[in-house]
Order: C-alpha cells, then sequence, then structure tokens
C-alpha cells in the first residue's frame, strides 16, 4: 500500500499551472489583467506562433518595486486582497495570486518593470520557478513581461496546444473582449509583426465594436440603460437583422470582467424572442456594474463565471432592458435591389503606426493628453461624470484607430526599441514582406460609425457604393403608425402573396401569410392568457413514474400544477396517480404535458406554464391564417394592416420571419442610373 506524502513545490506548481494555464490565450489573459488592475492606460500584446514562442505584454502602468518582484511569483501572494473579508467586495480583475507562480512554472518569464517614483528598473528573469536572474537597469515606466517557450519543460501539455493559427485565434478573441469591456484603456494587439488589433481608450464603446465588427454591426446598434437599486446596465443590442446562427456576439460584461452566465444568456435570448427566427443569436454588448455582495466570481479557477446572490432580479433587469429596445420600434428590414458592392477589410481600415505604451510623447500627439484610467465599476459619480466629459471630448479630437488586418509589419525605430529582449533569432526569420504604401496613407483617420466614408483613396470619381441593408429607426415616420395609416397607398398584389404599399418615399412588401399568421397567433395568445383554467377528470386515472429528481420537484410545486388544474397523489414508490388535468391541452397528451411543466421546472425554475404553449400557438396560428397563392380583396389588406398597427411586435412572425421589408426611393432610382 502507498503511503500518503506531501508533495514538493515544483510537482505542486505544475498541477496549479493545470488549472490556470490552459494554453497561450490564458496567460494573456491573467497577465492583462493584472496591467488593467495596476491602472494602465495603453497596454500592448504582442505573440509570434500562435503564443507558443513568445508573449509580450507591455502597459504604462504603476509598476513594481525592485524588492516586491520576487514575492509575486511566489503562490498566492497578491497586493489585491489581505482578509477574507475582502472578497465580498473585489473591485480588482484578479485576486488569487496564482497566475504569475504558474505561468512561470510552465515557461521561461522575463520581467522588466519600473514605478514613476523609481530612478532606476528592475529585469527579474525566472524559468520553470526557478529563479535565474535579479538586476537593476534602465527601463520605462510600467512592466513588461516576455513569455517564452510556454510548456517548455511539460512536454505533455504542450502537445494538446492547436495549430498556431488556432491559438492566435482565441487570443484575438481575447483581446477584442478585453477592448470591448474597457473602452478607456488604449490596447494594441501584434500577431508575428503585424499589428491586428488597436484602439485609441477614447471611452467609446461604439467605436470599438466598429473597430472589432465593422460597419454594418455599428450601425445597426441600439443603445440601451438600465439601473435599479443594486445593478447598472449600459451598452447596445443589435437590431434583429444582424442576429447569427451562434452565440459568439453575445458579449457582456460583469465589473469589467467577460463571463459567461445562463442566467444573463437566457434573458437576452427571451428578450428577442418573436424578434429573431429559430436557431438565430442577437448581438449584444452590455456592462453590467454590481456590489460585491450580490456577486460571487470566486467560482472558476479562471474567473469565467460568475454567481448571483439576486437570481431572478437579475434576469428579470436583463430581461426588460433588451426587451424596451426592440420593442415599440419601426424595425422594418430595409433591403436594396441587386447585389451588394462589397467593401472589403482593407478598404474599411488603413495601417498606422501605433505608439508604444511608454511612448508618452507620441501618444500625446496621438491621442491628446488623456486622464487615467478609471476602472467604470469602481468610480465615484464625478469621476464617471469626468469620463462622460472626456468621451466626448476624445469622440471629438482624439484620432481612432481600427483593427488592421493588413497592417505594416514594424518600423526599424521599433525593431530597435526592442532590441535585446524582444528579437530573437528565429523571429528574423518570419519578417513580413515591407508594405510600400506611401507613408500619408498612415496618417489618414478612420471615420466613426455615425459617418461612414465612400472609399476613394485613388479613384475620386468612383460611384457611390450600394447603401448596406438596415432597419428603419424609431425616429423616421413610421408605417404602422396609427398617425400614418391614411397615407398608405395600397398598389396591389404580387403572385397572390405579396402586398405593395407605397408610403412617402419608401416602398413596402408586405407577406400576406406572416402578417396574417403574427395576427392569429396574438388572438391565441390573449385568449389562453385571459381563460380560466378548469380541470378534466381521467378515467382511469394516468399512472407515472419519476426519478428521484423528478419527485422533488414535484412535491416543491404542489401548488404549481394544482393551480394549473392538476389533480395527483401518491401511488406507491415512486409512482404518482394523475386523476384530473388541465382542459387547454392543445393537441398535447396529458403525460406530455404534465412531464413538459416538469422539465421545464428542472431547467430554469421558470413557473411560466405560457412557455410550454408558444409553440403549438404558433403552429395553430400558422394553419389558421391565409396561405400563400391566395388572391386576397383590397379591402381584405386594408383590414389586415389595420389589424398589424396593433400588435406589440407587427414586424416579425411567431417563426421569426420578417411580415414587411422596405426598399428606399432613392436606392430605386440608382438601378434605373437616376442617381449615379
Amino acid at each position: 500500500m502507498r503511503k500518503i506524502a506531501v508533495l514538493d513545490q515544483n510537482t505542486i506548481d505544475k498541477i496549479a499551472a493545470g488549472e490556470v494555464v490552459e494554453r497561450p490565450s490564458s496567460v494573456v489573459k491573467e497577465l492583462v489583467e493584472n496591467a488593467i488592475d495596476a491602472g494602465a492606460t495603453a497596454i500592448t500584446v504582442e505573440i509570434t506562433d500562435g503564443g507558443k514562442k513568445l508573449i509580450r505584454i507591455t502597459d504604462n502602468g504603476s509598476g513594481m518595486e525592485a524588492e516586491q518582484v520576487p514575492l509575486a511569483f511566489l503562490r498566492h501572494a497578491t497586493s489585491k486582497i489581505e482578509k477574507v473579508e475582502d472578497l465580498v467586495h473585489i473591485a480588482s480583475l484578479g485576486f488569487r495570486g496564482e497566475a504569475l507562480s504558474s505561468i512561470a512554472a510552465v515557461a521561461q518569464v522575463e520581467l522588466i518593470t519600473k514605478t514613476p517614483s523609481a530612478i532606476s528598473g528592475t529585469r527579474y528573469v525566472i524559468e520553470g520557478g526557478q529563479e535565474q536572474s535579479l538586476e537593476e537597469m534602465g527601463a520605462p515606466e510600467g512592466t513588461t513581461f516576455l513569455i517564452r517557450n510556454l510548456f517548455y519543460n511539460t512536454p505533455a501539455r504542450s502537445k494538446f496546444l492547436k495549430s498556431d493559427t488556432t491559438e492566435a485565434g482565441y487570443i484575438n478573441t481575447l483581446m477584442e473582449q478585453l477592448a470591448l469591456s474597457h473602452p478607456e484603456i488604449s490596447f494594441k494587439y501584434i500577431q508575428n509583426r503585424q499589428v491586428k488589433l488597436s484602439s485609441s481608450g477614447n471611452y467609446s464603446v461604439k467605436d470599438v465594436i466598429y473597430s472589432v465588427y465593422g460597419r454594418d454591426i455599428a450601425r445597426a446598434l441600439l443603445e440601451v440603460s438600465y439601473e435599479n437599486d443594486f445593478m447598472k446596465i449600459e451598452g447596445f443590442v443589435g437590431k434583429p437583422e444582424i442576429s447569427r446562427g451562434n452565440r459568439t456576439f453575445e458579449n457582456y460584461y460583469i465589473n469589467g470582467r467577460y463571463v459567461k452566465n445562463k442566467i444573463i444568456t437566457k434573458a437576452i435570448e427571451d428578450g428577442y424572442k418573436g424578434f429573431v427566427m429559430q436557431h438565430k443569436f442577437p448581438f449584444v454588448s452590455l456592462r453590467i456594474e454590481m456590489d460585491g455582495n450580490d456577486l460571487d466570481v470566486n467560482v472558476h479557477p479562471a474567473k469565467r463565471e460568475v454567481r448571483f446572490a439576486r437570481e431572478t432580479e437579475v434576469y428579470t433587469a436583463i430581461y426588460e432592458t433588451v426587451r424596451k429596445a426592440v420593442t415599440h420600434r419601426e424595425l422594418i428590414p430595409q433591403v436594396s435591389v441587386g447585389k451588394e458592392t462589397p467593401v472589403s477589410r482593407a478598404e474599411q481600415v488603413k495601417p498606422g503606426n501605433v505608439p508604444e505604451p511608454f511612448e508618452v510623447k507620441r501618444r500625446q500627439e496621438m491621442y491628446g493628453s488623456r486622464p487615467a484610467a478609471v476602472s467604470s465599476y469602481n468610480s465615484t459619480p464625478a469621476v464617471a461624470a469626468a469620463s462622460t466629459a472626456f468621451s466626448q471630448k476624445a469622440a471629438e479630437d482624439s484620432v481612432r484607430e481600427s483593427s488592421f488586418y493588413n497592417s505594416k509589419p514594424f518600423t526599424k525605430e521599433e525593431e530597435e526599441m526592442f532590441s535585446g529582449t524582444l528579437k530573437e533569432k528565429n523571429i528574423c526569420e518570419n519578417t513580413a514582406t515591407p508594405n510600400t504604401q506611401n507613408s500619408q496613407d498612415n496618417s489618414k483617420q478612420p471615420e466613426s460609425p455615425d459617418t461612414i466614408p465612400e472609399v476613394s483613396d485613388t479613384k475620386p470619381e468612383s460611384p457611390v457604393p450600394t447603401e448596406q441593408p438596415k432597419q428603419l429607426e424609431l425616429f423616421e415616420e413610421r408605417l404602422l403608425a396609427p398617425e400614418s395609416r391614411s397615407r398608405h397607398k395600397l398598389i396591389g398584389q404580387l403572385f397572390d402573396t405579396y402586398w405593395l404599399v407605397q408610403f412617402e418615399d419608401n416602398f413596402y412588401i408586405i407577406d400576406q401569410h406572416a402578417a396574417h399568421e403574427k395576427v392569429y397567433y396574438e388572438r391565441f395568445v390573449k385568449l389562453f392568457k385571459s381563460q380560466q383554467i378548469r380541470s378534466q377528470y381521467l378515467s382511469p386515472p394516468l399512472i407515472v413514474s419519476l426519478s428521484l429528481e423528478e419527485e422533488s420537484l414535484l412535491k416543491a410545486n404542489e401548488n404549481y400544477f394544482r393551480d394549473f388544474g392538476f389533480e395527483i397523489e401518491p401511488f406507491g414508490g415512486r409512482e404518482y396517480s394523475i386523476s384530473a388535468v388541465p382542459s387547454l391541452l392543445l393537441g398535447m397528451t396529458e403525460e406530455e404535458v404534465f412531464l413538459e411543466m416538469l422539465d421545464h421546472l428542472g431547467a430554469d425554475g421558470t413557473k411560466d406554464a405560457f412557455e410550454l404553449f408558444t409553440a403549438r400557438l404558433a403552429t395553430m396560428a400558422c394553419k389558421a391564417a391565409v396561405k400563400g397563392n391566395h388572391a386576397m380583396s383590397p379591402q381584405e389588406a386594408d383590414k389586415l394592416i389595420d389589424e398589424l398597427l396593433t400588435l406589440e411586435n407587427p414586424y416579425n412572425c411567431p417563426h421569426g420571419r420578417p411580415t414587411i421589408i422596405s426598399m428606399t426611393k432613392t436606392e430605386i432610382e440608382k438601378k434605373f442610373k437616376r442617381i449615379v
């Protein structure tokens, strides 16, 4: 029998590294969060070979004092908290003190740091958890980490890494999220000597969204704001037209931390129900601020998950914020005739010579003087007001930087800047082909998302690009507003399916089946909610067998089932007798209704039985509605439009398809070359 033994420190560090350092992106995440906690206003991240060979992170934060540097690499050594009570009010992104020791255990780490008050800086080298050198050297204010040869001493870990391109993609996604969650910080991301992402740190979230996702997304945003006694929500939600086939665009940040949470995800998607098609997911970018008493961030080793003390209230707040943004707006998709003229990434953005964090003079010339970055979730009202004022000024005065997907390699000055610490022999072999673009192009300023330019680098006489599809806004005259009804001009029916309507300078096409289906659906929903629930007795009673989990759910929610029309009694063991069921089965079997309600309680705890029947009501509406290829009279079409005016969401059928699309007079005139 093997005896119990205490593990040595080296083994302990490598086990801990397995939890914290999963891949190169984990290293970048931990070190960038440390830089943010150090008050940095500018952060540069550079990687080579997907981060496996080299990761460089430079910031202009507060730095570390020389005697503190070795302590930082000890396990559970941190400046973020001192006692257990501090965990309740965590305002920093990091707090465990595990990151540096875990990274140093599996990589070759070089640290260069200097505090503002120090005359010289400190250089510290640690490899595989063993200290190699600690010396004084000249350095700019802030901190630079050089992480070389990740997992060099644990080949079993390195063989599970993916290709360089895939690992670089993880870091790229991480940098986008960090830029979106901290618009007050200027980020620069370099991959194999190509600048891939750059943000100016001008406090504008919309500018960062434009840089990361492009102008089509930035055009289709709806600003949201919500506040109650324990949380504050700000940010943007996308119009239904920019929904995607996965949840990649559902981004939310709690106290500046990018996390994933099932409650928030459900609240967002429930808020969009009826506005996006099935299996489509919306675009959101929400910044949520909460007090530490209502939030537990000490759940996941990599801090990717959080728990809420008031889950129901969090769900309600986010649901109402999203729902309010997309309802009571004219969300009719505007389409163009023919094929869109694509605008390439190269045309959308221009390469720029972005300064490093320690290049104070160049940063001031490019961005102007800026106040120190203040974390929005830890700021006073006075600081918040100052931040808002600065944001407005920065939006007008500062040079906006965009993500650079076809950028220049390093300049000669930048090469010399890191001579001896950054350059390695193998890096020189991968130098990108020099870009011969005129230096004047580098100084051109990308336009803001609010004023998107036509691309005209060398051909100013080129035709104007075709307008991208968009949705009509609330402040424009609305087709489905009661005051606009008298000005509708019904032109006629097309293909016995679509009705054509002219209103002002817009041309509308209404799908009669989708529109009629939505009218019927709203009728059925109203009838379902207003009807009194009645029981229907079964003879003989229905016997069901339940698992232990289902049995406990049933016992905890006996009143819920009773109120909905069920009469349930124990029948011995884990079997139960159902002698009465609700009369509103809507084509479902008795057992199916009962088990679906039970599953619904187990999945998310909600007791809204209406959600169980939405799909059934939608199917009933679809079958009852007038079909395509069916001739309708103008009077019937007028009546259908009148009924659409009364609906909360007349723009989508119950399955999320649009009921109406529009086209502008300008778009049609372009196709006939009346406008060139």
